[in-house]
This record gives structure tokens, C-alpha cells and sequence, in this order.
């Protein structure tokens, strides 16, 4: 097909796309060059990307969207606010509670914009007669620098995108096609000087500007790491049981974002500050029925968790401990290892000492010893 036919229109295109829900949308050149194969490259090299293999296994086809798709000639970048109706900084205060990441606390953000990406497609291909393929966060494909290239908004330096209209609250989808629609001017980074984001992170993920270190990331550490939680971030990990919204929330555009109206994707209430002896508690099956439909199934109860066991170690309530000496007999070592270093933070020397020589010797996961020790 001839590659330079279309009937797409921008202002076309931008009523689409709105009248199916999506907040944001541009067009990119998905043929020309760009820095952020290189970018991945060195981030790859420097082993920031921690367990995350795929990001290294799957790098050649990532670094330009050619790779994923050699006919592809432009790339439509869509966004969809996820704006929380408070600041949610203010879940780190109560230490009893769970804090969710807001974009968790909700259906899965894939499940909704999926649908409407491949509506707006199916709109794309009729009008231009070309193939099109529709991503959502699970390809190899860089959605952030395609969107700062379509102008929907900038890379800033916590690495997220940042919009002039929707602050950081913005979830992307992608449309590769093999149509040259009129793309859009590139947005411009308007962060200056400031630096709120670098300067809250509590575990300092952040080498410079616009880098980022995944493996001191607390939204890596409690969402993509397998394995147990390094001693060195457990402390500021506080209440944070999925995710971390601190470098999102602190940027000062967020405040021309006005809270998401989307009712497919409302908050849950029950999954907005949930006790952490309740989701203690959760069981194989409670646990699936808790999160049902939402992010935070995807990564399974025992990290969740685990990552529960390291906030009633941090809440300083030593009402918790029971919550966390239940799970002792966990099945999952990684819970049970967690739990330990929870009950070693709430009970004074001496029970913690009884506990260890009641429960030490029969622990057969040498992990989980490591964590008696």
C-alpha cells in the first residue's frame, strides 16, 4: 500500500480518540531517530534495570519502534488521566494502614484502555486502509519517549512523563501504523530548575536528572523484585505496600490536573488505605478475591505479602505483631522471612528471642534463617 495515503485528520483524529474516553493524544514519526535506544543501552549496561531481564533481553527490539515493527510509519500516542482526588502522600501518615500506589487502587488501567485503543485502530485502519497494531505497556516498545515526540507531554526528571495539563497522572497506550498521519509537534521539557521529584525519594533512586536506578526504586522493590526486600530499603519502604507515588505526587504541574472522571477506572474504596492486618490475613483465595481485576493481583499474594510484613515491621504498632507472627507458618518463605524481620522490629529483645528458639530450628528455608540470625 501506498504509505502516504490518509484521510486522518489531526483534529479528526483528536475527537476520536476523546469521544472514546482517552484524555491525551499526538502522533509521532515512528521511522525517524531518536536518543532513547542509546538511553536504555547505558541504563541495561549499568545494571539499573535489577531483575528486570526482559528489559535486557528484549533490548534491540525496544530501542526504536521499527524494530518492534519495521512497516510502522507513525506511532499514535494516547494518554488517559489517572488523577488521584487527593494527594496521596497523605496514605503515608497512617502507619497502620496500607498505602497502594493510586494507579493500583483501581481496575487494571490495560483492561480499560485496550478496548478503546483498538475502537480508535479499527477507526485508523478504515480511514487509511493501512495495518495497524495496538500496545498497552506490555510490548517492547518505549511509550514515554513516543509520547514527549507526539506531544502529549515530556520525559521529566523522575523519568515519568509529565503533562502541562495532567501533571504526572497520565497512562499511555500506543497505535503503531503503517500510515503517515501528520504528526505532531515534539513537547518541550518544562521542569527548569526544580527538582521536588529527585529530592523526595526515600531511598534515593534517582543517580541524577532524568536517571533512574531501578534496584533502589520502592516501586520496583515492592512490585517487579522477586526475591527478599534489601535490608538497606526496608525502613523507607514505611507503609508502601504496592508501588510508590512520592516522585509523581510532589511535581508541581499536577496542580492544573484536575481529579480523573473516568468511571471505569474510580478508585476503590476498600483498596484506598486498606488496614494491614486485613490484607495479613489474606489467604491463596481471599487474596485473588481482594484484587480481582486489579494491578496488584498480577504480582501475587507473596509479594504483596511480603511487602505487608516489612509496613507492620515499620508501623511501630506493636498490636501488629500478632499479624505478623501468624504468618511464621506461611507457605510462602519469602512471607515468612519478612514476617520475621516485621516481629524483630515490634517486640522487645527478649520475646523476639523466645519466638526465635520456638520457631529458628524447624525453618528449613535457608533464607528465612538468615533473617532469625
Amino acid at each position: 500500500m501506498d504509505g502516504s495515503r490518509h484521510k486522518v485528520t489531526k483534529v479528526g483524529l483528536a475527537a476520536h480518540a476523546r469521544a472514546l474516553g482517552f484524555d491525551a493524544v499526538g502522533v509521532a514519526d515512528a521511522t525517524a531517530g531518536w536518543a532513547g535506544g542509546a538511553q536504555l543501552e547505558a541504563f541495561i549496561a549499568l545494571g539499573r534495570h535489577g531483575d528486570m531481564a526482559w528489559l535486557a533481553a528484549e533490548a534491540h527490539r525496544r530501542a526504536h519502534p521499527t524494530h518492534l515493527w519495521p512497516d510502522a510509519k507513525s506511532a499514535v500516542m494516547v494518554g488517559l488521566s489517572y488523577a488521584p482526588p487527593f494527594d496521596p502522600l497523605t496514605l503515608l501518615h497512617n502507619r497502620t494502614h496500607a498505602a497502594v500506589s493510586v494507579y493500583a487502587a483501581r481496575r487494571d488501567y490495560h483492561d480499560v484502555i485496550k478496548g478503546r485503543l483498538k475502537e480508535l485502530g479499527q477507526w485508523i485502519a478504515r480511514e487509511t486502509g493501512a495495518g495497524v497494531k495496538v500496545f498497552v505497556d506490555t510490548a517492547p516498545l518505549m511509550e514515554k519517549p513516543l509520547a514527549q515526540r507526539a506531544g502529549v507531554g515530556w520525559q521529566g526528571k523522575h523519568t515519568n512523563l509529565v503533562s502541562r495539563t495532567h501533571g504526572s497522572w497520565l497512562l499511555l497506550g500506543a497505535i503503531l501504523t503503517e500510515a503517515v498521519l501528520p504528526a505532531d509537534v515534539a513537547e518541550e521539557d518544562h521542569c527548569g530548575s526544580c527538582r521536588a521529584c529527585l529530592d523526595v525519594c526515600p531511598t534515593d533512586a534517582f543517580p541524577g536528572p532524568y536517571q533512574l536506578d531501578a534496584r533502589r526504586c520502592i516501586a520496583y522493590l515492592t512490585i517487579e523484585h522477586a526475591g527478599p526486600i534489601p535490608t538497606e530499603f526496608r525502613g523507607a519502604i514505611g507503609n508502601r505496600v504496592f508501588g510508590c507515588d512520592d516522585c509523581l505526587a510532589v511535581c508541581p504541574w499536577n496542580k492544573f490536573a484536575a481529579a480523573a472522571a473516568d468511571h471505569k477506572l474510580a478508585l476503590q474504596e476498600e483498596l484506598v488505605a486498606p488496614p494491614l492486618a486485613e490484607l495479613a490475613a489474606l489467604d491463596d483465595a481471599a487474596f485473588r478475591a481482594r484484587f480481582a481485576g486489579t494491578p496488584v493481583k498480577r504480582t501475587g499474594r507473596a509479594r504483596v505479602l511480603r511487602n505487608v510484613m516489612i509496613a507492620i515491621g515499620n508501623s511501630g504498632d506493636a498490636a501488629l505483631a500478632a499479624a505478623a507472627q501468624a504468618r511464621l507458618g506461611d507457605e510462602s518463605p519469602l512471607v515468612r522471612g519478612a514476617a520475621v524481620w516485621a516481629l524483630r522490629q515490634l517486640l522487645d529483645p527478649s520475646r523476639f528471642a523466645r519466638l526465635k528458639q520456638d520457631h529458628a530450628d524447624a525453618e528449613c528455608d535457608p533464607q528465612v534463617q538468615g533473617e532469625w540470625t
